[in-house]
């Protein structure tokens, strides 16, 4: 591991949640330190195969300041999500009532949102099952408030690999809907369907 990588990964920055997954490791989810991750965060976001996530031209002062504004909310979080001490994607939620999203199709009580960008694969190169374990976890974490009754994502509707993704995972397409910065696929995973599953 990079000392840069090392350095925005802190192993005694606390988790608010961590989730053992068999075969695959701990992962946990880490608050993003607004300044200590802005350059690891801005190297994911600029990287071409990032494009849906807006910010390819950002530069890591515009990364920085945009998650020092996320972390200044209460109904906004970002956070960095590590692989035993390795960070691996950027995880952000999100009060779908209190987004710009919120206008775009009818919330209702219980309702969570979330964003998932993975980083990029390590010197081993992409591994089989990855990102279904990550997501193993991130779902326990979304749906550990027996308040969310239901996790809304909005990927890009041009990233099929994502919307794809989410199928996989038992999400239930909504409508496209047209929002400032993109047209996105709605979809929706009540926790009925995560309790089938998990």
């Amino acid at each position: 591991m990079s000392d840069s990588v090392a350095e925005a990964a802190p192993r005694t920055r606390e988790a608010v949640h961590e989730h053992s997954v068999p075969g695959f490791g701990t992962v946990r989810v880490v608050p993003l330190d607004p300044a200590a991750d802005a350059e690891l965060v801005h190297r994911w976001v600029t990287e071409e195969r990032a494009r849906f996530w807006g910010m390819l031209d950002h530069t890591v002062e515009q990364v920085r300041e945009i998650y020092a504004y996320v972390d200044s909310l209460t109904t906004h979080h970002a956070y960095l999500v590590h692989r035993d001490s390795v960070p691996v994607a950027l995880f952000q939620t999100y009060d779908p009532a209190a987004d710009p999203v919120g206008e775009c199709y009818q919330v209702e009580p219980g309702d969570f949102g979330a964003h998932l960008l993975l980083g990029p694969a390590g010197q081993e190169g992409p591994q089989a099952g990855f990102t279904a374990a990550l997501l193993s976890a991130l779902l326990g974490f979304c749906f550990r408030e027996p308040g969310t009754r239901r996790l809304v994502v909005e990927p890009d509707a041009r990233n099929l690999k994502a919307v794809q993704r989410m199928q996989q995972v038992g999400f239930l397409l909504g409508p496209v809907v047209d929002k400032p910065e993109k047209r996105a696929q709605l979809a929706f995973l009540p926790r009925t369907a995560y309790e089938q599953m998990f």
